[in-house]
């Protein structure tokens, strides 16, 4: 890559939050995706979903706040955040079991199928929750 597209896409992610929560929803993915298939080989996939997915919470809320929308709104984000997360997961849950309980699909794929379902959702309440970007 030149210089030139390197300084470009910078650019572009410094501007766009968007694009700053969906960068960082990739590495959660990886990470909580990574725990969850590690967690699948000792029990159930609800189970290790649940403990994969609080982790993912934790450090959404960091990344969020420090990179994604650069605000913080004391109490009220730390408060509201795992509401957003909530609802997430609940709307993700059900993605979860109707793809492995009623479209008889595999099981380490479903939590991906989820997480695509859910991004427009966490993505709108997130910004909720973090309310107007600001600069440091």
């Amino acid at each position: 890559m030149t210089t030139a597209l390197v300084s470009r896409l910078k650019a572009q992610v410094e501007r766009s939050s968007f694009l700053r929560f969906l960068i960082s929803g990739g590495l959660n993915t990886v990470s909580t995706y990574a725990i969850y298939l590690v967690l699948l080989q000792v029990m159930g996939y609800r189970i290790a979903y649940t403990i994969s997915y609080v982790f993912g919470i934790i450090l959404a809320f960091f990344i969020n706040r420090f990179f994604v929308f650069k605000a913080h709104r004391g109490w009220r984000s730390a408060v509201f955040f795992p509401l957003v997360y909530l609802a997430q997961y609940l709307v993700s849950l059900a993605v979860v079991w109707a793809w492995v309980e009623k479209l008889h699909l595999g099981e380490t794929l479903a939590p991906l199928v989820a997480i695509a379902v859910t991004i427009p959702l966490t993505f709108i309440l997130s910004r909720l929750v973090f309310g107007r970007e600001t600069r440091r």
